[in-house]
Formats: structure tokens, sequence, C-alpha cells
């Protein structure tokens, strides 16, 4: 009788379970992130330029014409820095151009984009920085005689590349806005 009994249990247990469906494996998945649709407004200061940014950010205007313009909810923050052209144009492109190429140890690739707007002199480079660099992209803009305005991407945490790259590319849109819409409102600093 007990063998009956354990000959039920094991049939009604195991029968179950084989009549159940075969797993179906899922698809893969990925995290996805909403960000606002960008909208801009001009940034206006006493410094000898102006630009569109982004009103998600919160600027600060800094000593020197240096601006932050810091994405909480993103946590990251462009840095601008301004300076005056004084017969040191090719020290400051050097500088501009090694501070991108810093990041080449833990970067997959820096990808190079030419900016020039001739009409309102307006010249510069854009780099998207790929891979677990510290700064995802950073830009340098010039009209060659009196200006030079260069920033960064930086985001507050230890970059990891797959983690940050849908607030990375949000953020690249926002810097591409401001080398787009950089106009020089003096002739001379």
């Amino acid at each position: 009788m007990k063998n009956s009994i354990y000959c039920l249990l094991a049939f009604l247990l195991f029968g179950t379970i084989g009549c159940k469906d075969d797993p179906i494996p899922k698809p893969r998945a990925m995290l996805r992130l909403e960000y606002p649709q960008q909208e801009y407004a001009q940034m206006q200061t006493d410094c000898p330029f102006e630009f569109d940014y982004n009103q998600l950010s919160q600027p600060q205007i800094q000593e020197g014409c240096n601006l932050i313009l810091d994405y909480k909810e993103m946590k990251g923050s462009i840095y601008i820095s301004y300076k005056p052209v004084e017969g040191n144009l090719k020290e400051l492109l050097s500088d501009a151009q090694k501070l991108s190429y810093e990041h080449v140890v833990k970067a997959d690739n820096i990808l190079e984009q030419p900016f020039i707007n001739g009409d309102d002199r307006v010249y510069g480079m854009f780099y998207e920085v790929k891979g677990d660099a510290a700064s995802q992209s950073q830009f340098y803009v010039t009209d060659s005689a009196n200006h030079f305005v260069t920033g960064s991407l930086y985001f507050y945490a230890k970059p990891n590349y797959d983690s940050i790259l849908p607030a990375a590319i949000y953020l690249q849109r926002d810097i591409r806005r401001i080398v787009e819409s950089i106009r020089w409102t003096q002739t001379n600093p």
C-alpha cells in the first residue's frame, strides 16, 4: 500500500512537470533610458561669445568666462573655457588637441569632426571619444584671431561606456548645438 501511494505521488509530481511547455529563451533586453526633448535658449553673458544651451542644464558662470553646464539628472557636466588669442593660437590649438588625445589610453576610438562656419568666423573640431575614457566628447572653436573656446564632457562616476552611452549621445547633441551656434559678440576681447 505504501508503495502504491509513493508511485501515485511520484506519478502526479513528475507527470504534471512533464506536461508544461518547453522553456523558450527570452530575447536580449537593453535598458531604455528616455531623456526629455532638448529645448534650447541663448546663453548671453558678459563674455565675448554666445551660444545655444539646453535648458535642462543648470548653467554656472565662473571667473574668466569659464562656464559649467550641469546636467544633474544625467550626472554629467559640460565644461566650457574661454581664452583670448594673443599671438598664442598655435599653443592653444596644441593644448586642445593634446587634451583630447590624452584619453587615447582608455579610449577605443577618437573620431575627429571638423567644423567650419566661414560666415560667422567660427572654426573648430569636435572629438567623439568611444570607450571607457574620462571624457566622452571634447571640442574647440576659434575665430583664429581673437577668441578660443574649448569644451569637455565629464560624468560624475567612473566611466563605463556601456552604462553612460545613452547620456553621452544625448549630451553630444548638445555639444554639437553649442559648436554650431557659437557667435562672437566682440571683435576684440
